[in-house]
């Protein structure tokens, strides 16, 4: 059973979702603010994590900054009751795992939950990978360049692990989603373009200054060699 943390002002969501989600096999702690959200993470970090943006006390992508310092690998799951592209490249931006606008359909979040923990608890896969002066670990989620460790979201380290696997072949965006966010791209969906623009900040180019993640417009991404 995994365990996972809600947080949502919106008690009557909560308890709904609570009743859905304890019903498919997960067991729900719910807080209503940002101050009750931090002490549950401290005493106990869960699974994954359902993250309103707008909070009583702050806004839920102050949360999630907190949250991808303390817990870097940590699944989350934005929910927003404007639903504006705004936000959500926001949240995508600061390391969301996915985004979903409110009111949303539960057997949906529930979909996106088991594909953020499938990603997180990948199987068959390798230790470490190795290309120039990149060395990566998908078990970890860590990058390693000139010494220097990036701990990756577990969106950022499928992606990634993809992409090395396949070192200049490129691979269709549809295709990198499904890896990525274990879902299709809906039209207008920039989630997967997020992601790659996160992780190349952190990687940062090759030594001679080529990028290392290369778009090819309208189609998809390879690693240059």
């Amino acid at each position: 059973m995994s365990d996972l943390l809600l947080i949502d002002d919106d008690q009557e969501l909560c308890e709904l979702l609570s009743s859905w989600l304890s019903q498919e096999g997960f067991q729900v702690r719910a807080c209503h603010d940002g101050q009750s959200a931090r002490k549950a993470l401290a005493d106990s970090a869960p699974a994954a994590v359902v993250l309103d943006v707008m909070l009583p006390d702050g806004s839920g992508l102050e949360l999630l900054k907190q949250l991808r310092n303390d817990h870097p690998e940590l699944p989350v799951v934005m929910l927003s009751a404007r639903g504006e592209p705004l936000d959500r490249i926001l949240g995508l931006e600061l390391g969301a795992d996915d985004y979903l606008a409110k009111p949303c359909d539960p057997r949906e979040l529930t979909a996106r939950l088991r594909a953020v923990l499938r990603r997180s608890h990948p199987t068959a896969t390798p230790s470490q990978m190795e290309l120039g002066d990149l060395c990566f670990s998908p078990v970890r989620g860590v990058v390693t360049i000139d010494q220097q460790d990036f701990t990756l979201t577990v969106s950022e380290s499928r992606l990634l692990e993809a992409l090395l696997q396949q070192p200049g072949e490129p691979l269709e965006k549809q295709e990198l989603a499904q890896i990525a966010l274990g879902r299709k791209l809906t039209l207008y969906d920039r989630s997967l373009d997020m992601h790659v623009s996160n992780l190349r900040k952190k990687i940062g180019p090759h030594p001679d200054g080529r990028p290392r993640i290369v778009a090819l417009r309208s189609r998809g991404y390879y690693y240059s060699l």
